[in-house]
């Protein structure tokens, strides 16, 4: 077992809430053994739950169909540069009816059978298994995903919580003890890299490895943290020969990371094993224009970006925001210059032939498919 980081004298004290799920707060959007704790460490409640009131049935449901596609959008999408991918955070929102989905399907259905769905929109060429956060998926789980979806679709997988976050978390997201596998670089082989490689092939798109918030012990002691971060991207094989788009993104969730003095070593860890900075749009971190120095000192490369909660919100936003944008049909906190700096961003760093991965949460602005449609719509327009 690798060293603690932890000194044994300084062992973190249970902090404030900070829910492990996946930032962007999409519900794992996979079979029904998807329901799982904020990471692998902490235990399930379910057996306790009481049980639920017996639905009305309704007829099954062989498949979601997707909505005809609007001409629109085909027109748009074919105004995009080709390494671009724009997608979601997740699949299973009923709201989309109308949007994604011909009719209105319940979230169960949509986890279950949607994907296939959801990658035929024509501004869809990417997505985000956030489901992946909760609990290690298998190769079977990855190889049914890829088997779902056109042959130039591509995977954004975040790494489980249990090698990201410093810390082992009760389900509401409070820290309780130390996770001693924080940045295991074995355990991130075997629970992320091989099973995602070989499951989806050609078809990964960037891994993400989204650090959750640090324990004030660390951020006290941030370079000794980047140091243990360098070695498990360096363990990590060269993806290129089995997924030729796969790029492995790194993701914050404290400021530290990228201001003085800690941005240069941080840059020195990502340039020295071929990853990238993920721009974490999220409240809990500065305005894109803060973050863009990181991809200009990593500059040239891949963009991968996680659009994910509006500032409005605050830090610990996401159920205020789940409960405001839902059904997640329409935008309601329009988010005017981040959009137009992504759009800058994403659209350069594709025309100039690297890899570029956007996906966007409804809690951005309130509809993923609509800030998509808005975000490509900017890209469009920008150079040819």
């Amino acid at each position: 077992m690798q060293d603690s980081l932890f000194p044994e004298d300084e062992l973190p004290a249970p902090g404030p809430a900070d829910p492990a799920r996946p930032a962007d707060g999409a519900t794992p959007a996979a079979p029904a053994d998807s329901a799982a704790p904020g990471n692998a460490a902490a235990a399930s409640t379910s057996a306790s739950a009481p049980a639920p009131v017996p639905a009305k049935r309704r007829p099954a449901v062989d498949a979601v169909l997707p909505l005809p596609p609007d001409r629109a959008d085909l027109q748009l999408r074919d105004r995009l540069p080709p390494r671009l991918r724009l997608g979601t955070s997740s699949w299973n929102y009923p709201g989309w009816a109308g949007l994604v989905w011909n009719d209105a399907y319940a979230e169960a259905t949509l986890s279950r059978r949607g994907l296939p769905a959801l990658a035929q929109h024509p501004l869809f060429r990417t997505v985000s298994l956030d489901r992946a956060f909760y609990r290690p998926l298998t190769v079977a789980q990855y190889a049914d995903y890829a088997a779902q979806v056109p042959h130039d679709f591509r995977f954004v997988v975040k790494a489980p919580a249990a090698v990201t976050d410093a810390l082992v978390r009760h389900e509401d997201g409070r820290g309780m003890q130390a996770n001693p596998s924080f940045l295991d670089p074995a355990l991130a082989l075997d629970a992320l890299v091989a099973p995602a490689l070989e499951g989806l092939g050609p078809k990964l798109g960037a891994l993400v490895f989204q650090l959750s918030p640090l324990p004030v012990t660390l951020r006290r002691n941030l370079p000794r943290v980047i140091a243990r971060l360098e070695a498990l991207l360096a363990a990590i094989p060269l993806l290129a020969p089995q997924a030729p788009d796969a790029v492995v993104a790194v993701e914050v969730r404290d400021p530290d990371w990228i201001a003085a003095p800690h941005r240069a070593a941080f840059v020195a860890a990502l340039k020295g094993t071929g990853a990238t900075f993920c721009l974490g749009l999220h409240a809990k971190m500065p305005p894109i224009d803060d973050q863009l120095q990181m991809l200009r000192d990593l500059w040239p490369g891949p963009l991968v970006c996680r659009w994910n909660l509006n500032p409005l919100n605050g830090r610990y936003g996401y159920e205020d925001a789940e409960v405001r944008y839902a059904p997640f049909d329409r935008i309601l906190d329009p988010d005017l210059h981040t959009r137009t700096m992504l759009a800058k961003v994403a659209g350069a760093t594709a025309r100039a032939g690297h890899a570029a991965y956007v996906t966007v949460s409804n809690h951005a602005e309130g509809s993923a498919p609509h800030s998509i449609r808005l975000l490509a719509t900017e890209i469009a327009q920008g150079p040819a």
